[in-house]
């Protein structure tokens, strides 16, 4: 299988990471042999096929990810079947797309807070989850924006990372 398809164990890896974050495995496997895709992206046959599952598996994740707009039906002329491709952007979208979750958990967490006032160590430690959060709501979007616009033509080189 893996000499037909591009990087299946290293999908499969980090669709079991998504998954232990929280997304749903059978989508998270979609998402992941999608990033390993022909140019021209799979149908959902190829897409069973690739995963050894179901059309109604697959199916279902999909459905999923075109609704989280992560994934869309790509057509092809001449071709009736539908094809599916990452979004453009998809990764830094499913991101900051978290942000007024962020916002709204802190809100929360304040009102928590305020409501525990013979508790202070918990307050404290809510207070502090809650700037967290509004840290992250404010960032979040920014941080895309600049690596956007560090990827634009003309814009200066990243420079690499070293490790240590």
């Amino acid at each position: 299988m893996a000499s037909d398809h591009p990087g299946v164990e290293a999908a499969e890896q980090a669709a079991a990471m998504l998954a232990a974050a929280g997304m749903a495995r059978m989508p998270a496997r979609v998402m992941m042999a999608l990033v390993g895709s022909p140019d021209d992206g799979y149908t959902a046959a190829e897409l069973g096929e690739r995963l050894g599952v179901s059309a109604a598996a697959v199916s279902g994740a999909v459905r999923y990810l075109v609704g989280m707009r992560l994934i869309q039906r790509v057509s092809r002329p001449g071709d009736r079947r539908d094809r599916y491709d990452l979004v453009d952007d998809a990764w830094a979208g499913m991101i900051t797309a978290n942000a007024p979750l962020y916002a709204g958990l802190a809100a929360h967490m304040d009102a928590i807070a305020d409501d525990n006032d013979g508790a202070p160590v918990s307050v404290a430690r809510a207070r502090d989850v809650a700037d967290f959060l509004r840290y992250l709501a404010e960032r979040m979007p920014r941080l895309a924006d600049e690596w956007r616009a560090e990827r634009e033509p003309g814009s200066r080189p990243r420079q690499p990372t070293r490790p240590g």
